[in-house]
């Protein structure tokens, strides 16, 4: 195919052997291999420049393609492929689309495999003990867990990847849906749904409020965005998460800001 297409550019044999490296008559020969393989003229010899019969013409798109393919699958079995192991907090999925098309379109030949669990300690230790490579996790701005968990004893580096805003949110009908100013002392006695104590958000919620309020435990962000939604309590969740139901109106925005957490990726050190 590669012998066709020079001849088709050059439009001359000798062109073609010229810039393929090749003998004439090796050019010749394989041009015809190839015209006795379909069963058909492939250019028109009547003149001194060759040109493309409607067989040719047919083949020609069909040349680019298989090239193509060609090229592609010798870059597959050739180029080196470096696998990276990354594990990712259940609570930072729904960040990891974006990520991983930056990734990939800086580092395109690597394979990334994603290791997914609930559990920051264990992604941690994975990091720590070389099982995996990093991990994505969520933490507060400064130090490697400045939110307050626990870390490996191995050293870690991390680099910061975005922010992620939170946002305090109740339900229309909660009594503190109309405040316009809220200080910690408004929220004492309210209820702030919560996932288990090593959640990002349970414990972003644990530094913004400390215990003013009292925690009620209803599970993971779509669960406690629901049960906020009832006017079971208020939640301190992503923007992301409830932006939706803030512009339907089934959750409002309550007046006091929290700082955002950061997208970590955490790798050894």
């Amino acid at each position: 195919m590669r012998v066709f297409e020079a001849v088709v550019t050059h439009r001359t044999v000798t062109g073609a052997a010229v810039a393929l490296g090749l003998a004439p008559a090796s050019v010749t020969e394989q041009v015809r291999t190839l015209e006795l393989s379909l069963g058909t003229d492939l250019f028109d010899r009547a003149r001194r420049d060759l040109t493309l019969t409607s067989a040719g013409e047919r083949l020609l798109p069909w040349s680019r393609r298989l090239l193509d393919q060609a090229e592609q699958a010798r870059r597959e079995v050739v180029v080196t492929r470096t696998r990276l192991r990354l594990g990712v907090l259940a609570a930072t999925t729904a960040h990891l689309p974006a990520v991983l098309a930056r990734l990939t379109d800086r580092r395109p030949e690597l394979d990334v495999a994603l290791h997914t669990g609930p559990d920051r300690d264990a992604l941690l230790d994975g990091v720590a003990a070389g099982a995996l490579d990093a991990a994505l996790v969520l933490d507060a701005p400064g130090p490697l867990g400045s939110l307050g968990f626990p870390l490996p004893p191995a050293p870690l580096d991390h680099l910061d990847l975005q922010a992620v805003p939170l946002a305090l949110v109740a339900a229309p009908t909660h009594p503190l849906a109309g405040a316009t100013a809220l200080t910690h002392e408004d929220l004492r006695g309210h209820r702030l749904l919560v996932d288990s104590p090593a959640c990002s958000y349970h414990l972003a919620g644990r530094r913004l409020l400390g215990h003013h309020v009292r925690r009620l435990h209803t599970g993971a962000v779509p669960v406690t965005r629901a049960c906020a939604e009832q006017g079971l309590g208020i939640a301190l969740l992503p923007v992301s998460a409830v932006h939706d139901r803030l512009a339907a109106g089934t959750l409002t925005r309550l007046p006091l800001d929290p700082p955002p957490l950061h997208l970590r990726l955490v790798r050894p050190a």
